[in-house]
Order: structure tokens, then C-alpha cells, then sequence
């Protein structure tokens, strides 16, 4: 069994973590797509999309055409949503992006799943190497409280699990949230981590009085609650870390 991924980084090298030993062979790489892609029995776009749309679209769909994988998969983001001022979403909600960045993203979606793609929505992904340790070891963590403001997230091995489990059951189309159970506010998780640490963690500043990227701003704009009930019923999927809890626990004992 062969995956190709268009867009090889943090997501693709967990889920070649996942498969390799399962006998799958993995190829990964960034914009020489055409080149490379000789077909596969799957195929995962994680390149973001710029401002001249989407680089896996334009570079690969002639290819998946005339040799099209038993699963195709893109990485969108629950962006998309835009904010709900803390509330539920589903992958039935209506898409209210108003940051670029979200409009690239459902722009990106619409092109994919005219190409029978499954489509997964996510939040901040975390793990060995990308956490909230990593800002709490070189003093760049920042303990923003906002209130009522939360985020959702997943622990990248998590969310590696979700692909596979679409790729077990391939469905053209599919649209899924691939979250953790418990969305919380950021400040939350940096104390939490910190006590992990034993450390002090960073005083908390309110939001209002902090200085943020442009970027920044708008992510920190956008609060929503994200649900995950259709990748558990139509995936059989379950989020080995529900909660930042156990996430971060797994990242220190991984040396993370």
C-alpha cells in the first residue's frame, strides 16, 4: 500500500509514524507533486492554500484524474467556521470565515470535494515538539486571559488515527471535525503545562492589554466549541487524549 502526501510535515510525519510499520510505504513532498506522483493507493493534500488558491489543487488534480487513488484526503481547518462567539459547531454548520485565511480555506474545500476528497477540519494541532512546553522553555509563553473565549485542539497522533481510520472506510465527500473532547482557554493549557514542568507558569495578562500580530489578532477573534460526534459515529474513531490533560502528559513522557 503506497500514501502520497502533498504537503509532508508535522501531520504527515505522524501519520507515516502510524503506517510504516503496517506495512504502508509513504512518500512525501512540497510543490514538485506532478513529478513524483506516479499514483498511490491513497493521497493527502496538507499544503495550505495561498493566495493564488490552492498549490495541491493546481498541481495535482490532472494526475488524480487520469489516476485516481481508493482515498484522497485534505487538511482544511475549523477556521472555516469563523466565530460563534463560544458556541457549538458541526460539520453541518454554515461557514462563516472571515478572516483570509478562512475564505482560502473554504475555497480550498469546495475545489476538493468536486474532486471527491474527504475533508477534515481542524483545530490546533499539538505534540512532541510543538506545545506549549516548548514556549514555557524559552520564555516566549503568554498566559492571555479573554473571558469566555476558548479553543479547540488535538494531539497530532490523534489526529493521525483519524486519517487512518478514514482510510479504512473511504468515503468520497466526507466532511469531519477531527477534534479532542474538551475545548478550553488557552490560559488553561499554559498553566496546566507549566505545573507538569514545575514551574511557575507566566502571569496572566489580560487580552485587552497585550500587543499581538496582526495574525494573532484575528485568530484570538474567532471562539468556538467544536463537536467531533461524526467522526466517532460514521469513523469509529476515539481521541486517545479527550482533553490537553492527557495530551500534554503524553508529550513530556515522549521527552516532548
Amino acid at each position: 500500500m503506497r500514501l502520497f502526501i502533498f504537503g509532508y510535515g508535522f501531520t504527515g510525519h505522524a501519520l507515516e509514524r502510524r503506517l510504516a510499520p503496517k506495512g504502508w510505504d509513504v512518500v512525501g513532498t512540497t510543490r514538485s507533486a506532478p513529478r513524483d506522483y506516479d499514483g498511490a493507493d491513497a493521497v493527502l493534500i496538507a499544503a495550505p492554500p495561498t493566495a493564488e488558491g490552492c498549490p495541491g489543487l493546481a498541481a495535482l488534480a490532472p494526475a488524480l484524474a487520469a489516476n485516481p487513488p481508493a482515498w484522497l484526503g485534505y487538511l482544511s481547518t475549523t477556521g472555516v467556521y469563523g466565530d460563534r462567539g463560544g458556541g457549538w459547531v458541526f460539520e453541518t454548520s454554515d461557514l462563516l470565515a472571515h478572516s483570509v485565511e478562512g475564505a482560502r480555506r473554504a475555497a480550498a474545500e469546495r475545489g476538493w470535494l468536486g474532486h471527491g476528497a474527504a475533508v477534515f477540519r481542524l483545530p490546533g494541532i499539538y505534540g512532541p515538539g510543538r506545545s506549549a512546553f516548548d514556549r514555557l522553555r524559552d520564555g516566549t509563553a503568554k498566559r492571555l486571559v479573554k473571558p469566555g473565549h476558548v479553543f479547540s485542539r488535538i494531539h497530532v497522533d490523534d489526529l493521525a488515527a483519524g486519517l487512518e481510520a478514514s482510510i479504512a472506510r473511504p468515503r468520497a465527500g466526507g466532511l469531519y471535525n477531527l477534534t479532542d473532547d474538551e475545548p478550553a482557554p488557552a490560559h488553561a493549557v499554559t498553566t496546566y503545562a507549566a505545573r507538569l514542568l514545575g514551574i511557575e507558569p507566566p502571569p496572566e495578562t489580560a487580552f485587552d492589554e497585550t500587543t499581538l500580530s496582526p495574525m494573532a489578532r484575528r485568530f484570538w477573534a474567532e471562539s468556538k466549541r467544536v463537536s467531533n460526534a461524526r467522526a466517532k459515529a460514521e469513523l469509529g474513531w476515539r481521541p486517545a487524549y479527550p482533553s490537553y490533560r492527557e495530551g500534554l502528559a503524553a508529550v513530556l513522557a515522549a521527552g516532548g
